[in-house]
């Protein structure tokens, strides 16, 4: 029944070590209120989405942007998301995030930022499947978000078609300690994982803070890693420390937003 009114979340993929697998949802959202007598894009990404699972025709869409575009907190698929689950309330198809995920592929092309703006948490994803391995992490999230944009075709065409050895081992201890440390909520296990040099290196062009926060970790932080493709950056840090960690990063980096953000046990869903 019209109006149906959805929101989907903002999210940080590849969590260091996690390339292409691994994301968690953020409490930021864009949001879709769909209702009947308009006249829709059907180049939109969110009215293309739908389109896949109903008729936009003769529907009135309504998008409000809370995600920054182009930053690395995965907007385009929150506006897919939004697509499909407007879609769902309208037609009453029932969908599983997975089946949604197959069907979002061709317009995301990233399965990680998609899998998470659906089923919300913390999310693993591997050839079409989810795991959703926890609700949250042990670390809050605190994101430097740059006013400079990162198009993601650039900062995928910047990574190597080979890496060494080493950098894969490196990484794939990482990845795993981040899997067990998200799972079980370890902070320990957690804090040891964000590293990466598989992708981390080559991006850092685009998202410079990250390097900086590195070197001189602010009061509370345990690690920082880059969100998406950058030019967003996300430090890890301790719940009790968090107004000392933002005050600090907002001295260093004026020219950026510094913003608290919680990960999201909800994804996509009708408001």
């Amino acid at each position: 029944m019209l109006p149906v009114r959805v929101r989907a979340p903002a999210t940080t993929a590849n969590l260091g070590p996690g390339f292409d697998c691994a994301a968690a949802a953020l409490d930021l959202w864009n949001e879709l209120v769909v209702s009947e007598g308009g006249d829709p894009d059907p180049g939109h990404l969110g009215i293309r989405a739908f389109g896949l699972l109903g008729d936009p025709s003769g529907l009135r869409f309504e998008f409000t942007s809370g995600i920054p575009r182009e930053r690395g907190l995965g907007s385009s698929a929150s506006i897919i998301a939004l697509g499909f689950t407007a879609a769902c309330a309208v037609t009453g198809e029932s969908l599983g995030a997975e089946q949604l995920l197959a069907r979002g592929m061709p317009l995301e092309g990233h399965a990680d930022n998609l899998a998470a703006a659906l089923a919300g948490g913390v999310c693993l994803t591997w050839e079409g499947r989810i795991a959703r391995v926890a609700e949250r992490l042990p670390f809050a999230p605190v994101a430097i978000v740059p006013r400079s944009r990162v198009r993601t075709a650039e900062a995928r065409a910047s990574l190597p078609q080979e890496i060494p050895h080493s950098a894969a081992t490196f990484t794939a201890a990482r990845a795993a300690l981040l899997g067990a440390g998200a799972a079980t909520n370890d902070p320990q296990l957690f804090a040891a994982a964000l590293g990466d040099q598989i992708h981390e290196p080559y991006r850092a062009r685009f998202a410079p803070a990250v390097d900086s926060v590195r070197a001189d970790l602010p009061a509370g932080a345990v690690g920082a890693t880059i969100s998406g493709s950058g030019p967003t950056v996300i430090v890890w840090t301790r719940d009790r420390e968090i107004d000392a960690c933002v005050a600090e990063l907002r001295s260093r980096f004026a020219d950026a937003d510094v913003m608290v953000l919680g990960v999201s046990p909800r994804g996509a869903h009708v408001a």
